[in-house]
């Protein structure tokens, strides 16, 4: 089901203007979150992540935390899923509203909200059992001075360049290099690697979402003692990786089994993901479980 500025109606009879910005501009914002037993998971967080994304395009949303939550609260009880207690993916996107056809938008505009509810994505189970495969393309991620990629917006095209071009290249999915040679994340995810057994991830010297998937497999790898990186991480790096895995709200931790080098060599992982990438799923599975519990309050499927 999918809410459209008030009515809610399955999603193949939603409905936006065209004359949208969101639609002809990406000039948007979003967030993505899933449930667990009803209860969405780090919606605070994603909540205050989603008003940085409004102050980096200067959009004032309209609405409050709260409003937002009771928006979705309706879609998500339009869906039924409360009934069948089946965990929901969620979608909720502000645009600057409707205007006319020019980059230059009104101030009397009036933002747009559009809330997407279905279920969790299920991903190939071969991705879990065996692993995923990405490919480094030629095209490089937007510098962070010319679109900040914690602007987490409606503008992906950069991405679906990249994706397109690593699909062709026989993977699932794209590792995105920055002009300085340094790894950046993959289309819609971060990624950790295991390198000089050292657990890291890219830092913002490359520029990259600040992933709240990534934030919570920190915290779960320092309680259980288990330190974690965030540093610049160099293409000519890549070959002493000895674990790949990518991270996301849906994905949570994915194994990565093999990644194709610009220069045709391709990289092998353990199947499945090596000993840290297999611990490290199970520590984030327990702290969500964990923070499930501590914010029952919280259900989406409980009034």
């Amino acid at each position: 089901m999918t809410w459209v500025n008030g009515e809610v109606t399955p999603t193949e009879d939603a409905r936006i203007p065209v004359l949208d910005r969101g639609f002809l501009y990406g000039d948007s914002i979003y967030e993505v979150f899933r449930t667990y037993d009803g209860v969405p998971l780090f919606y605070d967080e994603h909540w205050d992540r989603f008003l940085n994304s409004a102050s980096l395009i200067r959009l004032d949303v309209g609405l409050s935390k709260d409003d937002m939550a009771e928006r979705i609260r309706t879609t998500v009880a339009a869906t039924g899923a409360a009934e069948a207690r089946t965990d929901v993916y969620v979608r909720y996107t502000v645009t600057r509203g409707v205007g006319d056809i020019d980059l230059k938008p009104r101030e009397s505009l009036a933002p747009s909200c559009v809330i997407v509810v279905k279920p969790v994505p299920d991903w190939d189970p071969e991705h879990y059992a065996r692993g995923a495969t990405l490919a480094i393309p030629e095209t490089r991620r937007n510098p962070g001075n010319a679109l900040d990629p914690n602007i987490k917006g409606g503008n992906y095209l950069n991405n679906v360049i990249a994706l397109l071009e690593a699909m062709r290249l026989g993977a699932d999915d794209c590792l995105m290099l920055n002009d300085a040679g340094l790894v950046t994340e993959a289309s819609n995810s971060n990624v950790f690697f295991v390198i000089d057994d050292e657990l890291v991830t890219p830092s913002q010297d490359a520029k990259n979402l600040q992933g709240l998937t990534k934030a919570a497999i920190h915290a779960a790898c320092r309680a259980r003692g288990l330190d974690t990186r965030e540093r610049a991480i160099a293409e000519t790096e890549l070959p002493a990786a000895a674990e790949c895995f990518v991270t996301s709200a849906t994905r949570e931790v994915m194994p990565v089994a093999r990644l194709t080098l610009r220069d045709g060599r391709t990289l092998e992982f353990p199947a499945g993901g090596g000993p840290v990438t297999r611990r490290v799923a199970g520590w984030y599975r327990e702290y969500v479980a964990a923070w499930t519990e501590e914010h029952r309050d919280l259900s989406l499927f409980d009034r």
